[in-house]
């Protein structure tokens, strides 16, 4: 795995964006800011496991399946009598009482590109294709954005994505940023995709003497930011700067974002607890940019390849060359998939829960959907919308629930299904946004920010 320099160099490389966007200061918002309702859930973690995690390997095992479609791994059980999790979770079974799983989550599509778009947006856009599906200013904004949108400016950004956005060679997927409601809204994040040599797409960029890669790779983010603010001091183009940029500048520079980025002020216990990799890294810089004010973090998991590309682990066909050509079993026992989920993840619910922050904070795990019945020749599964699982806690969620059914096999929802609409709703209302909170585009033409219902039964 990556070691701690690495995954400094990997969540620092960040552009000014939404961090540090002086139209967010500005500009009137484009929402209409419908009343809220009140809520116990200040601020959402989303953890997105790129690739689909297997649900029938992993939360909805079926042991009395057929062979061939039957997991390799074991039940397990769990703080919760009746809820099982598999053999390699070992520490996330301690915290099921913390958790609510949806066993049926189900859409359409078994591509991974118009499914993130959904899962992300709860809009579909089935012209998608790989991979040539660059994000644009006219696709639906994503959770995260509309979240932005509905929060007044304050000292952090509302949203932040990490450690980078969802992508590959140069593509940064649909789904993943503001869309149509413009780049104040855009999360802050990476510059992009991985390998992209395209300008991120944010209006405010580092000083064009400033070689941002190299000071982190130097000096790490904090040095970064202390560089940033020299330079922006001292230079002729920050010359008669209105008052929107001056604050804007402050926003970057301030205390609270040098604090929350800095993992170095954790004990090294809880670091090692988290995990010494970009997984336990990103997991425990999400609890700390929640702390610091931060409304939706999202955490995007994927995985670098000894070849220097991506790969979206979750997706366990098995076989892909870059991994050594493991089965798909082989790969989600390998240390890129479910030994650090496991580790992370329960981190983060303890953590949380001793911090007394587990009640206002919703943790979301989600995919873009889940993997086939039946075991392919390589022990791994294909691509699989019709049904699959999502997990949340916190965030006035009932802990130790099961939330519908799947059918014997995993393959269809037998009971309540749950639409990624449905899902995104629920995160709204934990969020104490109404789901059917209407905001207005550039052209001031209204449009609701969900269709999806409300699973009231979780709370």
């Amino acid at each position: 795995m990556l070691n701690r320099r690495d995954a400094m160099l990997r969540l620092g490389q960040i552009g000014l964006g939404s961090f540090a966007l002086p139209e967010l200061l500005a500009a009137q918002s484009v929402s209409s800011r419908l009343p809220t309702r009140r809520s116990p859930a200040k601020s959402c973690i989303l953890l997105y496991l790129w690739g689909g995690p297997s649900q029938q390997d992993m939360w909805d095992m079926k042991p009395d399946a057929p062979d061939g479609m039957r997991s390799l791994f074991r039940p397990m059980q769990t703080a919760v009598p009746g809820i099982h999790l598999c053999d390699q979770m070992p520490l996330l079974a301690r915290h099921t009482d913390k958790i609510a799983f949806i066993r049926s989550m189900s859409h359409p599509s078994t591509v991974h590109e118009p499914s993130v778009y959904h899962t992300l947006t709860g809009k579909r856009n089935d012209t998608l294709i790989s991979p040539r599906n660059m994000r644009r200013r006219t696709d639906a904004p994503n959770v995260a954005s509309f979240v932005s949108a509905l929060t007044p400016p304050g000292a952090m950004p509302a949203a932040v994505t990490i450690p980078r956005p969802i992508g590959h060679d140069g593509v940064t997927y649909s789904g993943t940023y503001a869309g149509w409601l413009g780049p104040r809204h855009d999360p802050m994040e990476l510059r992009e995709a991985p390998n992209s040599n395209d300008r991120a797409a944010h209006p405010l960029d580092l000083a064009a003497d400033m070689n941002s890669s190299r000071l982190i790779a130097r000096r790490g983010l904090l040095s970064l930011l202390d560089e940033n603010d020299r330079i922006l001091q001292s230079s002729r183009a920050t010359e008669g700067l209105g008052g929107f940029h001056e604050q804007a500048h402050r926003m970057l520079a301030s205390a609270a974002a040098r604090r929350a980025f800095n993992l170095e002020l954790e004990p090294s216990a809880l670091r090692e607890r988290y995990g010494r990799n970009e997984y336990g890294e990103s997991f425990l810089l999400a609890r700390r940019l929640i702390e610091s004010g931060v409304r939706l973090v999202s955490v995007i998991w994927m995985y670098f390849m000894s070849n220097g590309r991506i790969a979206n682990v979750w997706d366990t066909h098995g076989g892909t060359a870059g991994l050594g050509n493991a089965s798909g079993f082989e790969m989600l026992k390998a240390n890129y998939c479910i030994p650090p989920l496991d580790r992370a993840y329960s981190a983060l619910l303890e953590d949380l829960h001793q911090r007394g922050l587990l009640e206002e904070t919703l943790v979301v795990t989600t995919g873009e959907f889940g993997r086939t019945p039946r075991l392919n020749p390589t022990l791994g599964r294909e691509h699989w919308g019709p049904c699959y699982t999502a997990l949340l806690a916190g965030g006035g969620i009932r802990g130790g629930q099961v939330y519908g059914a799947s059918d014997r096999i995993g393959a269809f929802p037998r009971d309540n299904p749950v639409s990624p609409e449905d899902l995104l709703a629920t995160v709204y209302h934990a969020l104490g946004i109404a789901s059917d909170t209407e905001v207005h585009d550039r052209e001031g033409r209204p449009a609701r920010i969900c269709d999806g219902r409300v699973i009231m039964s979780l709370f």
